[in-house]
């Protein structure tokens, strides 16, 4: 089967390039370290504050409103578009995924591409960045992995080679200008939500409620969601398709995670644009395809036929 990675790389007209491009730098790592532990600080402090003070229903409905944009910013944008080109995009629509998708502060959408496509390249395997099956099937061992594919493995030095895995997108001058502006879209997904909730109440503590909420908690509850499909879901859950690893569909993940979590599908069918194709499945991000190809602003959509369906389904 063809990936979406063997495409771009063969568009480069050259030899294989190395899986990794150095490593990250110490102040790169450092605010690694820091967005994706201070928000995981204000998601466990989240239940005793909302119980005694400051979570109102407007925090609420920013707080929805921004992780559904930056959600799909990911699922959309950064995943099924950018990394598996399962539709074609409008410029207009592109770099507005692309921008969603840096708001979820899960890095820079080049970087996130080039390491989503590496994991397709050796799922499951070695040379995975973040697959849970690296260190053994014992208790301990598994423990260990799953702690690595959630989110140990950010904490790695090793930065995947842009140039092997996405030469697409930095070639791109569109992307290119969003991937480095990714500092500012990071500001910008934590001052935004503060700045709503002050004018909406016309308070500081609107302010303040607003950024801890709708931009700490928000960001802290997408990360895990992410990062849930990569652990949870290649370790339990039904496999109703044929995949070349063990990647599982979880129900319970499906509807915060936009569809992602039916993820048996997707690793067969990569470019698929929809991924909860059997009875019941909803998948949110799937719709929104649906409806930008409606408005015209995407084409060439990958919708799954019920041919490529049945040859890849596991008989039973």
């Amino acid at each position: 089967m063809t990936t979406a990675l063997e495409k771009p790389r063969e568009a480069t007209g050259g030899g294989p390039k190395p899986m990794l491009d150095g490593q990250h730098g110490r102040v790169e790592q450092a605010l690694i370290y820091i967005f994706t532990i201070v928000p995981f600080v204000a998601l466990v402090a989240a239940v005793p504050l909302a119980w005694g003070w400051g979570l109102s229903w407007v925090d609420i409905a920013i707080g929805a409103v921004f992780f559904c944009i930056s959600g799909m910013g990911v699922t959309v944008g950064y995943h099924r578009y950018f990394t598996h080109g399962s539709f074609k995009a409008k410029r207009g629509l592109r770099v507005g995924l692309a921008i969603a998708g840096s708001m979820s502060l899960q890095g820079s959408v080049i970087k996130w591409v080039a390491d989503h496509r590496r994991h397709h390249a050796f799922s499951d395997r070695e040379g995975d960045p973040h697959s849970p099956w690296l260190f053994g099937t014992g208790p301990i061992a598994l423990a260990k992995g799953f702690w690595h594919a959630h989110m140990g493995w950010l904490y790695e030095r090793d930065l995947t080679n842009r140039d092997r895995f996405a030469p697409d997108l930095v070639a791109d001058q569109d992307l290119e200008r969003v991937d480095k502006l990714f500092p500012v879209w990071t500001v910008v997904s934590l001052l935004a939500p503060a700045a709503l909730g002050g004018l909406i109440s016309w308070s500081w503590w609107g302010v303040l409620t607003g950024f801890f909420w709708a931009g700490l908690v928000r960001v802290a509850v997408l990360h895990h969601v992410t990062w849930s499909v990569n652990s949870i879901c290649h370790m339990i859950g039904e496999r109703p398709f044929a995949a070349r690893d063990k990647s599982a569909n979880f129900w319970p993940l499906a509807i915060l995670s936009f569809g992602e979590s039916w993820h048996n599908l997707h690793h067969a069918d990569p470019t698929s644009a929809r991924h909860g194709v059997q009875r019941g499945q909803i998948d949110i991000s799937a719709r929104t395809i649906w409806l930008f190809e409606k408005l015209g602003w995407a084409w060439n959509v990958r919708w799954p036929s019920p041919q490529r369906l049945a040859r890849i389904s596991v008989a039973k």
